[in-house]
Parts: C-alpha cells; sequence; structure tokens
C-alpha cells in the first residue's frame, strides 16, 4: 500500500486519457490481478453482485483511495478547499456507489471536492466540458466551474450544500418523492452537538413513519472544523442510543478502531496505517455495513449508518488540521507530496474505478439522478378564487387558505408546512382541507396520518422539507409568522440560489408570511419582527427572489395564482390576519402583481400632489387617513400600493439575465412616472423600508420620505403600535405638509 510511486510523466503513456493531470502513481497492488482484473459492476449492470465478495471489497477500496487522491489534489492544485471531512468518509461513499445508490446528498458543503472527484470518475464532469483530472484541477473554485461549496448546478449533483444542517431535508424529499430509490445523505459529527439535525428528522420519522427510503450516513470523525466535534466522548453506545431515541429502529456502526493494527491512540484512527489485509477487512465491513443499512432502509425500516473513523484519514494532516488548506498548501509542499504519494495508485487501478463509477446506478449521476429530469406533477385545475367587492372587509389570510387548500386537494403530494399552526394565522380552512399530518387521529383538531400539513415546532424544519421539495420538482408551502421567519430562511435562501443555477425547470419555492407586526400588539417584540423583510428586499437584486405585498384579500388571491405559474424563483407573499377593506377588483389586483404596482386611490383635484407608494394591507389604514386630511386641505393625493417591488426596479438593478428562468419585466420608465410623479412621495410600509428602494431609486419627486416600522412594542391593538412607530393618519398627512412646505 505504500509502494514506491512514480511520477506522472513516467507511466502517462500507460494511463487512461482520462487521468492527464495526475502526478503521481504507484505499481498494483498486491492481489490486483485476482481481483482487480475485471470491474466487480459488469458492463450493462448498475451495482455489484454480492456485497460479501472480496474483489467487491477490494474494489470498494480501490474507489475510496481514488477519491482521497483526487480530493487532495484538486485542493492542493488551488491551495485552497476541504479534503479532510471527506476523507474520513471515503470507504462509505465508495461503498454506496458500488452498490448502485447514486442518489447521494451530503449535509456537509466541504465535503464538495470528494463528490466532485465522485462526479468526475464517474464522468458527469464531462456535461460541462470536464474530461480530464488537469481540467478538473484547473477549473476547481473558479467561475463556471467547481463551485468551493456544493452547487446543484454541477452535473450529477442533487441539491446544494453549504449552511449546516440542511442536507437530511433534500434526502426526506427525494424519499417522498421517488419511493424504492434509497436516499443516502452524508452528515458530519460536527454538528452533532446541535439539536436541529435529528430533530427535523425524528418529526419527520413520526409524521411519515413509511417513508424510510432515506439513509443517514454519519461521518463520525472525532472533530469540527477547527477543533474536537462535541460528541467526542460519547461511547458507540451513547451514539447508537442517540439514533435510536430519534425514531430510528436499526443503526449500523462500524468503527475503524476494531481494525487496527498499528496500535494508534485514541478512540478515532486512521484505517490507512492499517496493514494491506486490515484495510481490506475495514472496507469488508463498510460495504457489509452499507448493503444492510441500505436493505433495511428500503425494506421498511428507519436506519442510520455510521462510519467512525479519523477525520483526515489518508490524507496530508489528521484531526482539524485536515479540515481546510491555506496559501502554502500548494502541489509542491512536502506533505502534500508524500499524501499524494501514499494515495497513489496505478493507471491500471484507475481504469477499474472509473468503469465502476460510470456503471454504477445504470451510469453516470448527471443522466440517472432523480433531480436530473423535470418531475411530472398534476396539472392544476383553476383555481377557485373569490371576487371581493370593493369596500367590503375580508380577511387577506383566510381568502389565501383557501387557494392553498384546493391546491392540496388537486395535488396528492403538495405539503404544507407551518410550525405556528394555521388556524392561528386565519389559516384554518387548510386544515380543515387537507388535514394536520399526525399519527393520531383527531377530528376536532382536523388532524389524521394522512394529511398533508407538515407541523414540526421548528421553523427550519418546516422550511426545510418544503423548499427541499420545490428544488426536487413538487409543489409545496411554507406558511409562518414573519416574525419567526428568519429561523428558517437561510435554507430558502440557499434553495432560491440554486433555483437560480438550475439546468431544469422546476416549481417556484412560494412562502406566506402572516404580517404580524402590526397585529401582536399583545405579544409584544417577540412577535414583532418585521426586518426580515429587508432579507427579502436584498435578495431582489438575485434575479430571482420575489417578495409580495399584495394590499386586500383580492390580491393575495392573484398573487398566490401568479406564483404558482412561475418557475425556478423563491417567492415571499406577506399579508395580514385581520379583516381589512378591499381596495382592488381582480383586474386591478393582477395589474398590481403582474406590472408590480396599481394606483388604490386618486383625488380628482387639488394643488401639491402628494404620492404614497405602499407596501402591506394593514399599512393603508392610516394612510386612507391621511389622504382625507389632506384633501381636507386642498391638496391632491395618490395611493398606489407596491404589490410586487421587484417588478419596479430597473433591469440593470438586478441580476436577472444571470439565472434560470430569467424574467426581465420590470415596469418603464413613462408607467412608473405615470404612478409616482408628484411634488412629494411618501413612501410607507408596516414592515421596514429595503422593499420600496426601487421606488425611492426612481421617484422624480423633488421631496420624498419614509415612514416605516421601527421596533416593536406590548400595546393593545394595532393602532397602538402603528402610533408608537410613527405610522398615524395625522402624522403622515403633517410630515407631507412639511414636505410640501
Amino acid at each position: 500500500m505504500n509502494a514506491t510511486t512514480h511520477s506522472a510523466a513516467h507511466l502517462a503513456p500507460l494511463a487512461p486519457d482520462f487521468c492527464e493531470g495526475i502526478q503521481y502513481y504507484a505499481p498494483s497492488w498486491p492481489g490486483f490481478a485476482e481481483h482487480a482484473a475485471t470491474p466487480a459492476i459488469a458492463e450493462g449492470g448498475k451495482a455489484i453482485s454480492s456485497a460479501n465478495s472480496a474483489s467487491a471489497a477490494y474494489q470498494t477500496l480501490l474507489a475510496a483511495d481514488a477519491l482521497r487522491y483526487l480530493t487532495l489534489q484538486i485542493c492542493a492544485a488551488k491551495a485552497s478547499g476541504h479534503p479532510g471531512g471527506f476523507a474520513s468518509s471515503a470507504e462509505a461513499y465508495a461503498a454506496l456507489v458500488m452498490l448502485g445508490h447514486t442518489n447521494i446528498v451530503t449535509e456537509v458543503g466541504h465535503h464538495a471536492p470528494g463528490f466532485y472527484s465522485a462526479m468526475f470518475l464517474d464522468r458527469s464532469l464531462e456535461e460541462m466540458g470536464i474530461r480530464t483530472v488537469q481540467e478538473m484541477r484547473d477549473r476547481f473554485r473558479e467561475k463556471h466551474g467547481l463551485l468551493g461549496h456544493l452547487s446543484g448546478a454541477i452535473p450529477g449533483l442533487l441539491a446544494p450544500a453549504g449552511p449546516l444542517g440542511q442536507g437530511q431535508h433534500f434526502a426526506m424529499a427525494g424519499a417522498m418523492l421517488h419511493p424504492g430509490t434509497l436516499f443516502p445523505v452524508t452528515i458530519g459529527d460536527g454538528g452533532m452537538g446541535e439539536p436541529y439535525v435529528l430533530n427535523s428528522m425524528m418529526h419527520f420519522n413520526t409524521a411519515y413513519p413509511a417513508v424510510t427510503n432515506y439513509l443517514p450516513v454519519l461521518i463520525w470523525n472525532g472533530y469540527s472544523q477547527e477543533h474536537h466535534s462535541m460528541c467526542t466522548t460519547w461511547s458507540n453506545a451513547e451514539m447508537t442510543a442517540y439514533w435510536k431515541g430519534h425514531g430510528f429502529e436499526n443503526v449500523f456502526l462500524v468503527d475503524a478502531k476494531n481494525f487496527d493494527d498499528k496500535d494508534q491512540a485514541g478512540a478515532y484512527v486512521d484505517s490507512s496505517q492499517f496493514s494491506f489485509d486490515r484495510r481490506q477487512a475495514f472496507a469488508a465491513a463498510v460495504l457489509a455495513a452499507a448493503d444492510s443499512a441500505a436493505k433495511s432502509a428500503l425494506g421498511g425500516r428507519r436506519t442510520v449508518m455510521i462510519l467512525k473513523q479519523l477525520k483526515g484519514a489518508g490524507v496530508h494532516k489528521l484531526g482539524a488540521k485536515a479540515h481546510n488548506l491555506y496559501p502554502a498548501d500548494t502541489l509542491d509542499a512536502e506533505h502534500i507530496v508524500s499524501g499524494l504519494q501514499r494515495r497513489a495508485l496505478s493507471p491500471e487501478a484507475w481504469q477499474i474505478v472509473r468503469d465502476n463509477f460510470s456503471r454504477a446506478g445504470g451510469g453516470p449521476a448527471a443522466k440517472t439522478a432523480v433531480t436530473e429530469h423535470v418531475l411530472d406533477i398534476v396539472p392544476l385545475p383553476k383555481l377557485p378564487i373569490q371576487a371581493f367587492q370593493p369596500g367590503e372587509k375580508q380577511v387577506p389570510a383566510t381568502a389565501f387558505g383557501a387557494l392553498v387548500a384546493a391546491v392540496g386537494q388537486a395535488d396528492p403530494r403538495f405539503v404544507v408546512s407551518n410550525a405556528d399552526g394555521n388556524e392561528a394565522s386565519a389559516m384554518a380552512n387548510i386544515n380543515v382541507a387537507l388535514k394536520i399530518r399526525h399519527p393520531v387521529e383527531d377530528g376536532l383538531y382536523h388532524q389524521g396520518p394522512t394529511g398533508q400539513v407538515y407541523e414540526p415546532l421548528n421553523e427550519d424544519a418546516c422550511a426545510g422539507l418544503t423548499a427541499a421539495l420545490a428544488l426536487f420538482g413538487s409543489r409545496s408551502i411554507w406558511l409562518s409568522y414573519e416574525s419567526f421567519a428568519i429561523n428558517g430562511w437561510p435554507i430558502v435562501q440557499t434553495v432560491a440560489q440554486a433555483m437560480a443555477e438550475l439546468r431544469r425547470k422546476t416549481p417556484s419555492y412560494i412562502c406566506m408570511f402572516t404580517a404580524g407586526a402590526l397585529e401582536q400588539g399583545r405579544n409584544g417584540w417577540t412577535h414583532q419582527r418585521p426586518e426580515i423583510e429587508n432579507y427579502f428586499a436584498a435578495q431582489m437584486r438575485n434575479g430571482n427572489v420575489y417578495p409580495l405585498f399584495p394590499c386586500d384579500a383580492n390580491q393575495i388571491q392573484v398573487a398566490y395564482d401568479w406564483a404558482l405559474g412561475t418557475h425556478n424563483k423563491g417567492i415571499a407573499i406577506i399579508a395580514s390576519k385581520s379583516p381589512l377593506p378591499v381596495y382592488t377588483t381582480l383586474d386591478q389586483a393582477r395589474e398590481g402583481i403582474e406590472h408590480g404596482a396599481v394606483t388604490l386611490y386618486e383625488s380628482a383635484g387639488g394643488s401639491g400632489t402628494v404620492v404614497f407608494a405602499v407596501t402591506g394591507d394593514m399599512a393603508l389604514l392610516p394612510v386612507f387617513e391621511a389622504k382625507d386630511k389632506l384633501e381636507a386641505a386642498g391638496h391632491k393625493v395618490r395611493i398606489v400600493s407596491a404589490a410586487n417591488p421587484r417588478r419596479l426596479y430597473r433591469p440593470t438593478d438586478v441580476a436577472w439575465d444571470t439565472v434560470s428562468e430569467p424574467d426581465n419585466a420590470f415596469m418603464d420608465d413613462d408607467h412608473f412616472n405615470a404612478l409616482f410623479d408628484g411634488d412629494v412621495l411618501i413612501a410607507v410600509s408596516g414592515g421596514p423600508s429595503g422593499p420600496l428602494e426601487p421606488i425611492l431609486l426612481r421617484t422624480r419627486a423633488a421631496k420624498r420620505d419614509t415612514m416605516v416600522w421601527k421596533r416593536g412594542e406590548t400595546t393593545a391593538s394595532p393602532g397602538e403600535i402603528m402610533a408608537f412607530n410613527g405610522l398615524t393618519g395625522e402624522a403622515m398627512a403633517a410630515r407631507a405638509e412639511a414636505l410640501l412646505g
């Protein structure tokens, strides 16, 4: 295993063309003629014929070292990247591929170079013009190349990974949508001291007990990014109990320590230092465990596989010191050279690994992964949109809920999530129609084991599953209070960015947040955190993110209908759960959503035109009060609802032409000026000012100001919290008078 290595120049004529760029080779391993004369995955096959085959285990170990070699070399080619974490997972990843399970996702973005190496070996990267190791080296961590962290834009990779704790959602979504297909998800032990990874799976296991075809693969290597992992001191029994306590029935744990014949210190050891025979025994054990775990998961048992092996096993350094490379870690550095030489393979071995990987699962993942094709979903009938009459009062959230219910009744795969409860957000009609998913059937609470409403008490879990379903091609929606949405928004941002890069169409990811800041006075500032709207606003410039601010019950219906017809976008609808005036007809509502804004009211005459540009619904109440005062003073007032502010930017403000399914619909200057020209423009929101930026950028009004949210406080009524923030009709009228001067 540590045979003398040779430079690539010496052996290059014997190597397959794809090996161009490999710097070091070695003689074939002992037993190569016996165990690697032909690929373990036969031509036309999808997997090895037996997990108990000595040749299959031998070739699994070859694959693990090939992955380690490529991972280290492409990182060192840029003196950047993260080889250590994936190195400790190499046998597990290789075993799953040899077994034909190639729909693999990960929670660990730092495993990216290993996943890219796998996609190179199975020929997926040829889809982006990467055919040789040299080309992979050149394009690692480069624009239009192999991103530093995983992206679903890379052929063969199912989902992004970067923020920790998200990967399990993609595996669970894949399992729901594709029964009979295994979705392994590698998870790092650096996050095992945090509750949310297993918390989200525990709720899923309870809600969907029959969906067991996802397989968490814990890479228990003892280290996090810069220190020991928080579960370093746990015994194997404690780790097993931890997973069983979260609903996993079968735990398959392979501990490298049990195979160590080199007396390595500590509970975590490097299998690459074992004797050749013990390395083979270890690989055989991992392969057998992966086979048993896969069969268990596919056979209806909630299952986890755990590989316990020291971080950095088989590369340049060990422990957290193996995590990432720095500028001094170049291909010429002695420790990098030594690490590569230890992992060097023969040209014949590289061909065997390439043959196995390119056959596994039926061919390159770029052609066979479930996400490489548009998922067939049922067509929706015309939504039962109600035409409310202007002037009457209706609850926007309830009108919206009726449409969500209709979508769920038409699409059995549709999932609604809400951590805080639909009934509390005036959307009990969703629960009545679709039922909360719960093992206990209870008609009083509209719950049962086949419900479509997913309610873990965790915004991350709510956002995660629904975002993953959308990314994988199915309809879903996440509902929350705007105040709590920040806890789940990071995965929405991740998925929206992934959708911007996808090479296929997928339904847009849709959220609806009840804008409780002005409604939750008695609950105080804990329920009054609309600042997330500025997060949405910043993302508008990405090109595929749309916060929508419907002004009434008619427009929220139109907004949802519009969102359902879009693809590859992230859409957040913000609305109230209180009875509020209807200002628009359905035609006016559509105009506001499709074009960005619509006039709700304009005075017949008067001097000194005051324009109120408003996002939201409840914030319109004091605006109309201000209108009365200003008209009484002889002024002209125009009230404009900015329902879809992304459409109000200029095309050059937004990266619309860089995303999948690009949308270059922006309001032109003539229409914009017709709406927002005036002597004074006051931009108003019950939330922060960010969504109003496109209006403030483009307005020609000589005088302009904002009247928006400042902070929360405990109050007895919406009017009182608006007054606390200066959002009263009197204050608005006074500000307009002062600006008119």
